[in-house]
């Protein structure tokens, strides 16, 4: 029996919304760091990587706004269907947005530049969003919440674009392939994009796909 499992539903909405609170507020800092050290390195990947993490904060929003209005039971279905669509519409602004910063990186051949503080970004995403992620899904899966689970899914796609962008650095640091960050993005647009339209058309409506 997990811990989850003998709270109260109080108790479980709270558990979230810290969890919540603490992706918008890495977010917004990894935004932050990631644009302005971009542009001091010249890089157009940790830019982007950067604008991405502003689109992630607004899906977060949604959420915390979802769970500030579960203890009303007929509020709290209204509030499932807005914000799930409201994150459906992120992950196609997001799966947009990096097909076309993927395809001017292309175009322009511009590769991703060193940076110290790029790469410790990454590597603390990879760390982070993991364990934040798992751990809404746990709660998205006790609340029966299918925009809780579908915020988390960004939260793993973060994770996913961090590596992208350490791969990308390695392999042109290494072996001079300008092309592999922007290749790589362009290969997971599909599966995002797919994301936000399974999103919106309810796939989590019930959360059944929610586990641990």
């Amino acid at each position: 029996m997990s811990h989850l499992e003998v709270l109260p539903r109080s108790a479980i909405v709270r558990r979230g919304q810290w969890l919540t609170w603490t992706t918008l507020a890495y977010n917004s800092l990894e935004g932050i760091l990631s644009v302005a050290a971009g542009a001091l390195a010249g890089s157009v990947a940790l830019v982007g990587f950067g604008l991405d993490s502003f689109i992630e904060v607004s899906a977060s929003g949604a959420a915390i706004w979802r769970l500030h209005r579960d203890a009303d039971a007929a509020h709290r279905e209204r509030a499932e269907r807005l914000a799930l669509r409201f994150i459906a519409a992120t992950f196609v602004a997001l799966s947009a947005y990096i097909a076309v910063d993927a395809l001017h990186d292309l175009l322009t051949r511009a590769a991703p530049q060193s940076s110290p503080v790029g790469i410790a970004i990454a590597v603390a995403s990879l760390i982070v969003m993991p364990v934040l992620a798992a751990a809404k899904r746990r709660v998205a899966s006790r609340l029966r919440s299918g925009a809780l689970r579908a915020e988390a899914r960004q939260t793993d796609i973060c994770m996913y674009l961090s590596g992208l962008l350490l791969l990308g650095l390695a392999l042109n640091a290494l072996l001079g392939w300008w092309w592999a960050d922007p290749v790589a993005a362009l290969l997971m647009v599909p599966l995002i994009a797919r994301e936000g339209i399974e999103t919106w058309r309810g796939r989590y409506a019930c959360c059944d796909d929610c586990g641990d």
